[in-house]
């Protein structure tokens, strides 16, 4: 069954990238494994527009780990085009929340990407409820 996925009405944040030879497969387009560094790109540059990483989401101690992944692809993208990543949060819960992205090529989506991520404490090992310090610096990017 194919998961199919909707672009957010609006997304907060946005990465400009442009495509290198080593994002091409051999079809000679985009490929899937680049998308998926190219997305986990735009979103270390979020949490880092946030004074936040992936292994301190604002509380000295809690990252997160990927869940889950879907991507749905809209159209191809090539060798040295200019690329836009539009990443918006949501969906959170007590421990996870998602990540929603739109990558485009001018006004064209090429794809849409869905990932979960889940807080963790990497020392303790656990998982850890979305750290309130995260919760406040996303508001605040958010207005």
């Amino acid at each position: 069954m194919r998961i199919k996925l909707v672009e957010m009405g609006q997304y907060a944040f946005h990465y400009a990238t442009r495509l290198e030879p080593r994002d091409i497969n051999a079809a000679g387009h985009l490929g899937n494994d680049s998308l998926i560094s190219l997305v986990g790109s735009a979103r270390a540059y979020v949490f880092h527009s946030m004074g936040l990483s992936w292994d301190d989401l604002g509380d000295g101690s809690t990252g997160f780990i990927m869940s889950d992944l879907v991507v749905n692809y809209r159209a191809e993208a090539f060798m040295f085009d200019e690329i836009v990543i539009d990443t918006h949060f949501g969906e959170f819960t007590r421990t996870a929340f998602r990540a929603f992205h739109r990558v485009k090529k001018g006004k064209g989506v090429v794809a849409l990407a869905e990932t979960g991520l889940v807080t963790f404490d990497y020392r303790s090992k656990r998982i850890v409820p979305v750290p309130e310090a995260f919760l406040k610096a996303f508001a605040t990017q958010n207005h």
